[in-house]
């Protein structure tokens, strides 16, 4: 975790890194650097003490910089402003989207969402085309299981565990781009969807704004921000705090959830110094403590359940509202780069990152026990480390060379104390006593790849971008593959575009997402498994063509097609098999992916206009991996016939507007989906919905106070009910419900 705190004589930086921490502090007058380890006597590994010392360096090195310029700083103010600029160019020429689709949605987008900036991350991305939502705050792009990446300023971040919260604050967004399709080889691992997030850039004078938010279900947030610069120091710091009674979605159509409390806090900083007219360096940092309160089925009892016979617990007695199972979620990531113009031609960017994240899920002593035969603590644990590095080399005029490495270390671990019961050979409960199992287990994985790419300009209309990036893994599986990439984007017209790619793709399971379960433990035991069952999930390779044509209709109005078509081995796909709300991973032996998105947005004056439109297929036979997880009957049918995968949904829409008049501005949004798939082996869907959601946005000035801005906010507008998940279906647990209406109020100033 870190701590960070801007003060008017200086500023201190905590960090830690495994059992080990490093202390910068500066009361502007001296600085200091401080590594010491949590546990006493405890050994430190060299990479750690490597890794700690030189941030200590650099980081001294950057305060006598800084202190040797002086407290005037309105000299170089300018060249400093003409240099991040600069430098921000270069970083983002690092990363080509040549035939690859691309949606933007810039920092006036995110004003003009219903909650603005206090906007969850995955609700704005549910405005770009293909991108379907899901229960749990997931989101599925092109009939793909989640498998997002996340970028900040080029920089990859180690994903999270799987889980109900956001890790990443829309406060710490600029602009949002959002690649999909056929993407060059600088893209690997995580490819449904590159979601590469740029924070605000250079501000030569400090800014800030506190906002709070309060709503029905007890919504309650506040959220900050403050950016700004001294001399060569640039800083952005954010944090958010949330509490509300809708955590997790509702498994009941009712407009209030039964013990469903959440408390959300997020916290990201984001550090430059610039080092000369070609060099800086960067830090940020992000973290989140999500707890949540799993949502009780009001109803739910022994005399229409099955039941397992608890000792001492009347069974015909039990309140299923007063159930109190809980999950939390832990996620903190860091990344330290420097960032390069070596010459005229030559630019590069390498970067150091760590990452640790942890889901723990508590469940009810009696209702897991009754209801599934198991009561699960589990805590599952991922800390990664490891290395990027991007460099392009401008050839000539028609030539852009780009490559680059990427390597991560993982330990995985896994705590699981489970209470479960004793069955005979029929396996009928034997005994209404617990037996408590200790389930512990852990996994290293270790990935690597290369790749290098080139941008080639034969003529004016045409741009070609070619390459290939190998990757190589080593956690339950040891794998690995080539992987070419083409990417041709060319102009029909000065207003229409054509692009083309061709990707092979090299998907690994997320380590965190791999079952541990050692089955001997629980034989003849209420959570028995075959004892064949095969938990070495494989990574998913496809190949992946698309195109797409883009058209200028006038200087207004663009509308776009993109058409795609996947061919997957080994297609992962996860569920929740368990009580706990964890998900886990599993392969189809083969899986087909097609579809088609028509986009369209209008801008003249103070209005905005725009809708997407998507059509999707996402079709698997004979599970591979996982078996244990399925009824019998639905694997066989599986393995003969192609099924919908359960987060299939043939169409899905979203649209938007935003108008501004004067001081006010009015916005509103639209989401529909056809339903996604339920029943035995995902042979029926759910019905289609339709959400839409209204907001007026007015700044004013208050005597004594200056200016404010207020905000009404409308979700769900005409209170429709749907359902997400039904509770059946491949990998599905419960049954979850869309929110219904809602109304926020917010008041923000900035500063």
């Amino acid at each position: 975790m870190h701590s960070v705190r801007i003060a008017q004589s200086g500023y201190a930086l905590t960090s830690t890194y495994g059992r080990v921490a490093f202390s910068f502090l500066s009361d502007g007058s001296s600085m200091s650097c401080y590594l010491y380890s949590f546990v006493s006597n405890a050994p430190m590994r060299s990479v750690t003490k490597s890794i700690a010392f030189a941030l200590c360096s650099i980081y001294l090195n950057i305060s006598v910089a800084a202190e040797s310029t002086g407290t005037d700083t309105s000299a170089n103010l300018d060249t400093v402003i003409v240099t991040a600029n600069r430098l921000d160019a270069a970083r983002n020429g690092l990363s080509p989207d040549t035939g690859s689709s691309v949606y933007h949605i810039g920092a006036d987008d995110i004003k003009a969402l219903p909650l603005g900036d206090a906007t969850p991350m995955n609700q704005a991305i549910l405005q770009a085309p293909g991108v379907v939502q899901d229960s749990f705050g997931q989101l599925h792009i092109r009939g793909d299981h989640a498998n997002l990446q996340y970028r900040i300023n080029g920089v990859i971040i180690p994903e999270a565990i799987t889980g109900f919260g956001q890790s990443l604050d829309m406060r710490a967004a600029n602009q949002i781009s959002i690649l999909t399709g056929a993407l060059p080889a600088q893209y690997g691992y995580r490819t449904a969807g590159i979601v590469d997030i740029h924070t605000k850039g250079y501000i030569p004078d400090s800014s800030g704004n506190v906002a709070i938010t309060g709503g029905n279900h007890n919504d309650r947030e506040f959220g900050a921000d403050y950016t700004g610069s001294s001399s060569s120091f640039a800083y952005s710091l954010i944090g958010s705090y949330l509490q509300n009674d809708l955590g997790i979605e509702n498994p009941t159509a009712s407009q209030n959830a039964v013990h469903d409390h959440t408390e959300q806090a997020k916290g990201f900083g984001y550090l430059s110094y610039i080092l000369d007219d070609n060099s800086r360096l960067n830090f940020m940092f992000g973290l989140s403590g999500n707890h949540f309160e799993i949502p009780n089925t009001p109803g739910l009892n022994c005399m229409t359940n099955d039941c397992f016979a608890l000792n001492s617990v009347n069974l015909s007695s039990i309140d299923a509202t007063r159930f109190d199972a809980r999950q939390n979620e832990q996620n903190a990531f860091e990344a330290l780069s420097y960032q390069s113009k070596a010459t005229d031609n030559i630019d590069y960017q390498v970067s150091l990152f760590h990452r640790d994240s942890s889901v723990h899920y508590f469940p009810d002593p009696v209702g897991d026990l009754v209801f599934n035969g198991i009561g699960a603590t589990i805590q599952r644990q991922d800390k990664e480390i490891g290395l990027q590095a991007d460099i392009s080399y401008q050839l000539n005029d028609n030539h852009k060379l780009r490559g680059g490495l990427f390597i991560s270390s993982e330990r995985f671990t896994v705590n699981n104390q489970s209470l479960v019961f004793a069955v005979d050979a029929n396996g009928n409960q034997s005994s209404d006593i617990p037996i408590n199992i200790n389930d512990d287990s852990h996994i290293s994985g270790h990935t690597g790849g290369v790749y290098l790419q080139d941008e080639w300009q034969p003529t004016t209309k045409l741009t070609i971008n070619y390459g290939a990036r190998f990757d190589k893994i080593n956690t339950v599986v040891n794998e690995q593959q080539f992987s070419p990439r083409l990417g041709m984007v060319y102009d029909l017209s000065p207003d229409t575009h054509l692009h083309i790619g061709y990707a092979r793709y090299f998907t690994p399971p997320s380590t965190e997402k791999i079952d541990t379960t050692t089955i001997a433990k629980f034989a003849d035991t209420t959570n028995a498994l075959p004892s064949d069952a095969n938990t070495a999930v494989k990574s998913e390779r496809s190949h992946y063509f698309d195109i797409g044509v883009s058209q200028e209709v006038n200087k207004h109005l663009i509308v776009g097609l993109d058409t795609y078509y996947r061919k997957v081995q080994n297609l992962q796909d996860d569920g929740q098999f368990g009580n706990a709300l964890i998900f886990s991973a599993f392969n189809y032996a083969e899986g087909r992916v097609y579809g088609a998105e028509l986009t369209a947005s209008y801008n003249v004056d103070k209005l905005t206009l725009y809708t997407n439109l998507a059509y999707s297929v996402a079709q698997a036979r004979n599970v591979q991996t996982g078996q244990f997880n399925f009824d019998p009957n639905e694997l066989s049918y599986i393995a003969d016939h192609w099924v919908y995968v359960d987060h299939d949904q043939r169409v899905a829409g979203s649209a938007g507007m935003s108008y501004t008049w004067k001081m006010t501005q009015l916005s509103a949004d639209l989401l529909y989906g056809s339903g996604l798939r339920r029943g035995f082996a995902n042979l029926e869907k759910l019905p289609p919905y339709t959400q839409i959601n209204f907001a007026v946005n007015r700044s004013f000035n208050s005597p004594g106070i200056g200016k404010l801005t207020a905000k009404l906010a409308l979700l769900n507008v005409f209170d429709k009910s749907y359902e997400l998940r039904d509770g059946s279906g491949i990998g599905v647990g419960a049954p979850q419900f869309g929110p219904r209406r809602s109304i926020y109020v917010s008041l923000s100033k900035a500063f």
